[in-house]
């Protein structure tokens, strides 16, 4: 079983980036919400080519190394390396955890989709996994055919001794039950993208993590 990676802060908000092509647009939102300091910074463009999402991944990095922000590249492996992200984060279709963590090395950050599939999250822990993601834990836009992820599941998954990431249909208005059921970092897209002040929202995501903290 793998540590976690202690150099980084593994609580708060996972922001994860919008499908936006044009590259100075998307430099604008993300350099609003890494004013919030959120955990991480994932980039997922499922529109842009592979020129593109090179083009944006590269940029994207330079901005978090100047905020102090892991970037996680979603779902593709050699662009992750290519740029030297911090991380990867992989689902189901995106080969065996343990040829990932090879391929990587042991020093990026490895994250896999569980859904709700309590068994792939151990047997991705045991592979290097450095967090899991479990949902939707809410009905998502995003992903509206997507598996639910029951917030027990959270509940049973803390014995992994991994960060615990929730995501699907996440807000401001029913984060803090899922942050209380146990998820160490909540992935947002829509919620802090598409906010009139990103920046804010995802500055008032981390204070919700700290209040249901001062709470317990």
């Amino acid at each position: 079983m793998p540590g976690v990676r202690t150099e980084y802060r593994m609580r708060g908000l996972y922001a994860i980036t919008p499908d936006v092509q044009n590259n100075e647009a998307l430099l604008a939102l993300v350099r609003a919400v890494l004013a919030g300091q959120p955990a991480l910074l994932q980039y997922r463009n499922k529109l842009a080519s592979d020129e593109l999402r090179r083009v944006q991944a590269a940029a994207l990095l330079a901005e978090c190394r100047a905020g102090g922000i892991p970037l996680i590249v979603n779902d593709d492996v050699d662009l992750a390396v290519a740029i030297g992200a911090d991380g990867v984060h992989v689902g189901g279709d995106d080969g065996d955890v343990a040829e990932v963590r090879r391929r990587i090395g042991g020093q990026m950050l490895l994250g896999v989709s569980c859904y709700a599939d309590f068994d792939r999250a151990v047997a991705a822990r045991d592979a290097g996994a450095d967090y899991v993601a479990f949902g939707a834990v809410r009905p998502s836009g995003t992903k509206p055919r997507a598996v639910r992820a029951p917030l027990a599941l959270f509940s049973r998954a803390g014995a992994l001794g991994l960060p615990l990431v929730a995501i699907g249909g996440i807000s401001l208005d029913n984060a803090a039950e899922v942050v209380e059921a146990g998820a160490d970092m909540l992935a947002v897209i829509s919620d802090v993208f598409d906010s009139p002040d990103p920046a804010q929202r995802a500055a008032a995501y981390q204070e919700l993590f700290d209040r249901v903290e001062h709470d317990r």
